[in-house]
């Protein structure tokens, strides 16, 4: 339960992050969210009601990811869903693509832990956002798999810098969320074909399962450190 807990959620507004701030409001917290789009924040606010708050931040810029901190006051619980970025294969991809994982998804989190350290309780735990493929790299997404596998590592270091306050790290794969919704058909499907075929369960994931994932490490008092595969055995084959 998060009864009188703050759950802060960057990148809150859809997907895996709402859903993981309805679940806190809905076993009695409070949740503040953060997103690029004001008009996005505003909807998702207006959906999660008087316990929640929040204000845009983009991940990419350390210092919006500061002002977006800034107003909040004690966290308990840190969720860093937030990120955007290309992938590609590494002689196609430009200088800017190539470095935008790492840019948004890998210094924004980093980042997001900076900024909310002063604030965060004794107990406080943060759950930072991986990837499977920093695991079980996929062929054409260097830059990417090297992010995830970045992050994992930055997970396991920040556990014991951070002590007692506990870091851990979930590393889903792929996911049928608003991400690939709102991408081509053509290219939703192929993907998720892809990846049944390569994980033990024949199936891509659900927001809830991955959610599910992060409060779990949210609310285990003895587990840092550690890095949760909700992958549907993706990276064991």
């Amino acid at each position: 339960m998060f009864t009188n807990q703050t759950v802060v959620v960057v990148g809150g507004t859809s997907g895996i992050g709402l859903r993981v701030a309805q679940q806190v409001i809905a076993q009695g917290g409070s949740a503040w969210i953060g997103g690029r789009s004001r008009g996005k924040l505003d909807q998702a606010l207006a959906l999660l009601g008087p316990r929640a708050s929040g204000g845009t931040v983009d991940v990419a810029e350390p210092a919006s990811i500061a002002a977006f901190f800034a107003p909040i006051g004690t966290i308990d619980h840190l969720f860093t869903p937030g990120a955007s970025y290309v992938t590609g294969p590494i002689d196609v991809l430009d200088e800017e693509a190539a470095q935008s994982p790492f840019r948004s998804k890998f210094w924004g989190q980093y980042w997001s832990v900076r900024h909310a350290l002063p604030k965060l309780s004794e107990q406080a735990s943060v759950v930072l956002m991986a990837g499977a493929a920093g695991a079980r790299p996929m062929r054409g997404a260097a830059a990417y798999a090297a992010c995830n596998s970045a992050l994992e590592g930055l997970g396991r270091a920040l556990a014991l810098e951070l002590a007692p306050r506990r870091v851990n790290t979930v590393s889903p794969g792929t996911v049928d969320s608003p991400l690939w919704r709102n991408r081509p058909q053509a290219q939703r499907e192929a993907a998720y074909q892809a990846s049944s075929a390569a994980n033990a369960l024949q199936r891509v994931g659900q927001v809830d399962e991955i959610a599910d994932a992060v409060l779990f490490l949210m609310r285990n008092g003895y587990t840092t450190g550690s890095t949760l595969y909700p992958d549907g055995g993706y990276t064991l084959r």
